[in-house]
Parts: C-alpha cells; structure tokens; sequence
C-alpha cells in the first residue's frame, strides 16, 4: 500500500497521459540519475532493470518495468544532437534507473510505453542542457514527450527536516516565478544562473536534479509553463516537480 506522503505525487503523474492532447508514441525520459562525459541515449529495444539505490527493503530490488526502448527515437536524438555540433553516443547496454522506471511506472503502469533514456552531463553546464534541449525540440513534432526527470526545486538528502524548509521555500518561489511568468530566451537565461537564486545552492549543493529541467526546458523554450505538482510540507520541505512546458 502507498503511504499517504507518495499519494498526491503520483496522482500528479498519473494524471499526465490524459492531459497530453494525443498519445506519445514513445517518451524521452532525460534522468537526473545518469550523468556522463556527452550525452548518452539508451539504444536498446528492451532494456534491463538498474537498482541505483541502497538501504531499501528488499521488494524494491526486484521491482520490473517492462516498457520497450525504442531504437528509431534513439536514432533520431543522435541525429538531431549531431546536426546541432553536440557530440553524443548511443548506449546499448544501459537499464532503466528509478528515475525514469519509478515516474514511468505511474504514469504508463501497463508498461506498454516505449521508453528511451537520456543522460545528463557530468559537467552540470546548463547553457549545455538547454542547447541539447533545443537540438531535440523537433522530436515534439514527432510524437515524443520529452520528460525532465528529477527534483528540480530542492534536492539536498543531507538536509532533510527543519533545515530544509527555508532553501526550499525561498528556491522553489525564485524557480516557480521564473518558469510560470518568464517565456524565451529570458526565461534560459534566468535558470542559466540558477546558483544566483536565493539559497540556490543551499537548495542544489550537487545540481544533478536541476538538470533535466534544463533539456525540456529548451525543447520548449518559446512556449508557456505551468505547474503540475506542488506541495509545501513533502518530507519537511518545499517541492514542485511538475514543471509543464508548452
């Protein structure tokens, strides 16, 4: 059984596929949890399970997702990333981490989604994952929904309960307010120097999960966002997760 602090943020995902005006044909789940030198796109027609955690009981060690890759969506970030002078390689061996089969999970629970899995730069440079973002804008065309995978308002686990609260409310207002009244190349530039924010690295002191906000964020830079998931008291502090845009 779901404990009650999950279930208003899964209902937030489980409510996305009937929100998108028609049916993906495959979704690109850009993941806070896989960080390479280029970016990397998984590249496989069925891929494995990664179990990147620890300390959990044991049936989340043997939790299956069962969504099929997707080659030719594979093949077309190649492409589209190439075009753009972004060095990138496919990768046939990588599984699925939780931060993509966990939301993919709740938002495609009959795992009959494909899926394809994109890393972020273990560089962190987010001018870098705006510009893939806006390399890959056309696959929207395509039928694919880009997905930004991660804790994008807050994600310091070494500062969880009352010290979260106050970096967590002042970045999640600084990034709530930047993504819902700003549109354009302004509204890059803004998450582009994201660390200026207030308490912005108190909120981010590894921006590993700020990052695939960045890659979705370009691939609908001319567009208006919204807020899909907010809440003010998760685990002790402030998150919003559900960042649509266009």
């Amino acid at each position: 059984m779901m404990e009650p602090i999950w279930e208003p943020l899964a209902a937030s995902l489980s409510a996305i596929p009937s929100q998108l005006p028609e049916t993906p044909k495959a979704v690109l789940m850009v993941t806070a949890h896989w960080e390479k030198r280029m970016f990397t796109v998984q590249h496989a027609q069925q891929p494995p399970m990664i179990y990147d955690y620890g300390g959990f009981p044991p049936e989340t060690y043997e939790v299956q997702y069962s969504a099929p890759g997707q080659v030719e969506v594979a093949n077309e970030v190649l492409k589209l990333l190439a075009e753009a002078g972004i060095e990138s390689q496919g990768d046939p061996e990588r599984g699925f981490d939780h931060g993509t089969f966990v939301p993919a999970a709740v938002m495609y629970p009959d795992a009959d989604m494909p899926i394809v899995q994109l890393s972020i730069l273990r560089t962190f440079d987010p001018e870098a994952h705006i510009a893939a973002g806006r390399a890959l804008a056309p696959l929207r065309d395509q039928g694919v929904l880009i997905v930004g995978s991660g804790l994008p308002s807050f994600h310091d686990l070494s500062n969880l309960g009352p010290g979260s609260a106050e970096p967590s409310r002042a970045f999640d207002a600084w990034l709530t307010e930047v993504m819902t009244t700003e549109v354009g190349e302004r509204r890059s530039d803004l998450l582009k120097n994201w660390d200026k924010a207030p308490l912005g690295r108190q909120a981010h002191p590894r921006e590993d999960h700020f990052m695939p906000l960045l890659v979705a964020v370009g691939a609908a830079e001319g567009e208006a966002a919204s807020i899909h998931y907010h809440e003010e008291e998760f685990a002790g502090f402030t998150a919003s997760t559900g960042y649509c845009v266009g």
